[in-house]
């Protein structure tokens, strides 16, 4: 039996357990990238481990999502990871060059190398054939070090993709069909691997923006295979050595298959407020629209804004609609300018933002109340844009343009003959704003510069033998990690700043959270379904290991946040029986006694409602190495323990 491309580069990767699906098994990682909203946080980690210098081929800090510098904490932030960068071996992409994942992809993606980031996105680099995974901050430090990286050995889901894509049909729509066949759960615990002869018709722009909105489905991550397409790719960027030929064996078998007609697919829009909330554009209808905004690690690529240029050429936005649009990098940006395209966008009445996350994050352009926005993101969660009631529709930038023009939302179809849009045979190099780390013989000479801002990691305790704690919280499903630890202008600033930062904890749910956590002390919150879906930050752990969270007991739980729980210290579990969610309230005592026993001795806890005087079971999955961090109070103790 033939592999799967990911059972073949993870196999190559293979440090510890053996490669069978539904295991732990640890990897060996060949580069790591973080960004300011989670970087600060990870180089404090990587700074408690005490190691020297990185030991990857390829670390690299990008400076991509608070670039407003809104006040000094901001500036510090960047201060303190360039000087650390500098310091220990990493490169470091300064603010302006772009969003960590399009540069990553333009100039040190590598087909075949393992990827982790500190970004959920980080599967982006699938689209030139790498195993490419967001992480928490906590386990790209450990790999920075040279530790092995954890996963569960995923199943494979082959996507079949079949003929191509019709004119003014894009990339977007085929991984919101894949979204609407599968929904935000659908690929926990799964690699989606794309073949067949629709592959070759796909560029790596596009391929990119396929995998990078796979960490919408819960998958570990999303890949392509490397194929004359990424050559030419690499070839264009100068990078022509970084290639490797790869792909499945004929015959591999895979656990599930989805077969995808690209012939048949329609542009279509996530409406709100869920990336699998999918309906064709005719299914929607010529809905009036307020505001558009294109850009994103999802759809900001050269190509891309290409396309937009050209809708928008000779005419002029709707002047109901405010439209902006961010470059994804100083390279298509600064190509957009020297072309002329650039000249066509502003000439149409569009606002040019920073390279950047910006809008992705809720760093500006918030809509206006109850108002309606076309984004080419990958997240329409609610209150996420900056207005509570915002309804933000996920599109295509092909739908986006078409759309900021009419004032309805348009089908692109409608404006005739597509031209032939193509690669450049070479891309305009420049990497300038990217600063080369200190040589080894000169690292012990930079100086790490700090700011009043950056606080400590927040210290954790070895686990108690018997815990008693109130619930806190109770919240539904579908929880993110937006709702936990919102971000936006006001609160990214924070981000080195746990006790500041943690006032925010579930405030989009509960206003009194912070301040009924903090007296209880000791607490358990209270989840449903799908608990934790969306970023990677670990900040979603770290502020409730802060205000005294010492277990979540979910009915699920999404993939990063339950790892960053368990590198927190905090103990996941999920409910055995579903009905018992129902059964607990909010200041409910629950008590569990002789914990660390109970997680030793089998895959069941018992937890007792003191209140309410019942008990009930939760389920729980820990390899020894997840009970030993737990033990040992989380992963940074765990990793000094075990130094």
């Amino acid at each position: 039996m033939g592999l799967t491309l990911t059972e073949k580069i993870l196999s190559a990767h293979l440090v510890e357990g053996e490669m069978v699906k539904g295991t732990e098994i640890g990897i060996r990682i060949d580069q790591t990238l973080t960004q300011d909203a989670t970087g600060t946080m990870a180089y404090l980690e990587f700074e408690a481990m005490g190691v020297p210098r990185v030991k990857t081929e390829r670390s690299v800090a990008y400076i991509d999502h608070n670039t407003l510098q809104n006040g000094f904490m901001n500036m510090d932030d960047h201060r303190y990871i360039g000087s650390v960068a500098k310091k220990h071996g990493i490169w470091f992409s300064r603010p302006g060059n772009g969003i960590c994942h399009q540069v990553h992809l333009e100039r040190f993606g590598v087909p075949g190398k393992t990827l982790i980031g500190s970004d959920s996105h980080t599967p982006t680099g699938g689209g030139i054939g790498m195993i490419a995974i967001g992480a928490g901050g906590m386990d790209v430090a450990v790999a920075m070090g040279g530790g092995t990286y954890y996963i569960t050995c995923p199943k494979v889901v082959n996507v079949k993709l079949t003929g191509k894509l019709r004119p003014w049909v894009a990339a977007k729509d085929v991984i919101l069909e894949v979204l609407r066949r599968l929904s935000v759960k659908g690929g926990v615990g799964k690699v989606i691997e794309y073949t067949g002869e629709g592959v070759k018709t796909l560029s790596v722009p596009e391929r990119a923006t396929i995998t990078n909105m796979g960490a919408e489905l819960g998958a570990t991550t999303s890949i392509f295979p490397s194929d004359e397409v990424t050559l030419e790719f690499l070839k264009a960027q100068g990078r022509a050595d970084a290639y490797t030929e790869l792909s499945a064996d004929s015959d591999a078998e895979y656990d599930e298959t989805v077969e995808i007609d690209l012939c048949e697919l329609t542009p279509m829009a996530a409406c709100p407020h869920s990336p699998d909330a999918v309906k064709t554009i005719d299914e929607i209808g010529p809905m009036k629209i307020d505001q558009v905004c294109i850009g994103s690690c999802t759809n900001s690529s050269y190509m891309d804004m290409m396309k937009v240029a050209h809708i928008l050429k000779g005419r002029t936005v709707c002047p109901s609609v405010q439209l902006s649009i961010a470059p994804g990098s100083k390279q298509v940006l600064t190509m957009l300018a020297q072309n002329g395209a650039l000249a066509d966008i502003l000439a149409a009445g569009a606002r040019v933002l920073e390279s950047a996350c910006g809008p992705c994050i809720g760093m500006g352009q918030s809509p206006n109340s109850g108002g309606i926005s076309l984004r080419t993101f990958n997240r329409n969660f609610e209150g996420r844009s900056g207005t509570k009631d915002g309804q933000i529709y996920l599109v295509s930038p092909e739908v986006a343009a078409a759309s900021a023009l009419t004032g309805v939302l348009t089908d692109p179809r409608t404006l005739g003959d597509m031209p032939e849009f193509k690669l450049p045979e070479s891309f305009l190099v420049n990497d300038n704003m990217i600063v080369e780390p200190a040589p080894e013989d000169e690292m012990d000479s930079v100086e790490i510069l700090r700011g009043p801002n950056i606080k400590p990691f927040p210290t954790s305790e070895p686990m108690p033998e018997t815990i008693d704690a109130r619930v806190s919280l109770k919240v539904g499903d579908n929880i993110t990690t937006d709702h936990i630890m919102p971000a936006g202008a006001k609160i990214l600033p924070l981000r080195s700043n746990i006790p500041e930062i943690s006032k925010y904890c579930f405030a989009v749910c509960d206003e009194g959270f912070h301040d009924r956590a903090l007296n209880m002390g000791r607490s358990v919150v209270i989840g449903g379904s799908n608990y934790g879906q969306g970023s990677s930050r670990e900040h979603a752990a770290l502020a409730p290991l802060y205000l005294g969270v010492k277990a979540v007991i979910t009915k699920s739980f999404a993939r990063i946040h339950m790892a960053n729980l368990i590198n927190a210290g905090i103990i996941p579990m999920t409910f055995a029986n579903e009905a018992d969610y129902d059964r607990i309230d909010r200041d409910d005592e629950l008590r569990i006694e002789n914990v660390r026993q109970q997680i030793e001795s089998g895959s069941v806890i018992r937890v007792t409602n003191v209140t309410k005087g019942f008990d009930f079971e939760c389920d729980i999955n820990f390899s020894q190495r997840q009970k030993a961090m737990l033990y040992a109070g989380g992963l940074l103790p765990y990793t000094k323990n075990n130094g």
